[in-house]
């Protein structure tokens, strides 16, 4: 028998598939479940006001854990604003003392609210949770309350000075998204596992290339990057030699440029080459670039998901001897800006094809890098 709720969360499943492209789909039948009709229906609205994919899944994604956080610790759905005591217990629940646990088992999240948590998926590792994602689920609740209408409780003295008292008792080391850069020389030891024809190694060539060579370009750009936005341009000769091959990629408006930027970066020599021998070997003229290929070597019609760069990186590494675990699809992005400062290459002219903002954060992989040659670190030399 078909029940209202059924019936509620059927139409739901049909309104999250209006906007599928851009959200975490492979999570559909349970953000059905965990949204409310007007949380899909706000999704929607930003989908239609033209939000970035990236910033409209993290902001399902954090909707979707505060709406089972809030199911497992109160028994209700989010309420519209939430009162201050809800923040406060939202923090008491994420941010706490492991030593203070050991003594007093009622401290931090209750077990049944942990329970439930973890049999959905959405706790998976032991402990209090990092202060920026709290920091971050926190910002998306609060965004989203101001959207609704609503100011909320947000800046209160009493939220704030519990966040930092909180981040005080639950000391974390910051951990780099990957642990090493792919610079220049792991880089090759990588491509050295795709020297074959087949139509793996062809598109994995293209993807390290390409991702390196475009200033390191976000998993997320590499796995989304669409033929249309290639543009060839004119050959380059570089200090007399053969001509160079070169091309533009048009990225659009990415995660740090403004709506109506067209933020431009180039390819040069080999990795043009690259790119063009897997567009030419897959027969791709148009739609999405790098695509899976099943086990029968069928290259798919969609995108690659932007895990899967991650997962070639790791797999690109094992295969070379590396530890996979020390390297990730960001590993490109900050090798990149590494091997840069190793090269001398000026820090301007790198965050131009890097597409850095931030001068400090760009600054971070130069300081180490003259750091470590320095003379300041070899006087025992």
């Amino acid at each position: 028998m078909i029940t209202a709720s059924n019936n509620h969360i059927n139409l739901r499943l049909d309104q999250l598939d209006t906007i599928a492209a851009v959200l975490p789909m492979e999570r559909r039948d349970e953000l059905a479940e965990l949204l409310t009709d007007q949380d899909v229906e706000t999704l929607r609205h930003l989908v239609n006001e033209g939000m970035g994919a990236n910033t409209l899944r993290a902001l399902a994604s954090d909707l979707a854990y505060l709406q089972a956080w809030s199911l497992a610790a109160t028994g209700r759905s989010l309420p519209w604003p939430a009162p201050e005591a809800l923040l406060l217990k939202f923090i008491a629940h994420h941010l706490w003392d492991p030593e203070r646990r050991l003594t007093d088992p009622e401290h931090g999240m209750p077990a049944p609210v942990e329970q439930k948590l973890r049999v959905q998926g959405l706790l998976r590792a032991p402990g209090p949770h990092a202060p920026d994602t709290v920091r971050r689920r926190l910002a998306t609740w609060s965004t989203l309350t101001k959207w609704r209408g609503f100011q909320g409780f947000f800046s209160s003295p009493a939220l704030r000075s519990a966040i930092r008292l909180s981040i005080r008792a639950t000391p974390r080391p910051r951990k780099r998204k990957s642990a090493k850069a792919v610079t220049g020389d792991v880089l090759a030891k990588l491509l050295a596992t795709c020297t074959t024809d087949s139509l793996r190694d062809v598109r994995d060539r293209a993807i390290l290339m390409v991702a390196f060579a475009s200033g390191g370009r976000r998993r997320s750009e590499i796995a989304g990057l669409r033929k249309e936005q290639l543009q060839p341009e004119e050959p380059i000769v570089v200090d007399g030699g053969p001509s160079l091959p070169s091309l533009s990629i048009h990225l659009g408006r990415t995660k740090t440029s403004g709506a109506e930027n067209d933020e431009v970066v180039y390819l040069t020599g080999r990795p043009v080459e690259s790119l063009n021998a897997w567009l030419n070997v897959a027969k791709i003229d148009k739609g999405s670039v790098f695509r899976a290929i099943d086990r029968w070597g069928n290259v798919s019609r969609r995108p690659l998901d932007p895990k899967a760069i991650t997962d070639i990186v790791k797999h690109r590494a094992g295969l070379a001897g590396l530890d996979p675990a020390e390297f990730s699809a960001h590993g490109l992005r900050s090798g990149y800006l590494t091997e840069a400062a190793n090269r001398g290459i000026p820090l301007p002219e790198a965050m131009e094809q890097s597409r850095h903002r931030s001068v400090q954060q760009a600054s971070e992989y130069y300081n180490h890098a003259q750091r470590r040659s320095g003379r300041a670190s070899r006087m025992l030399d």
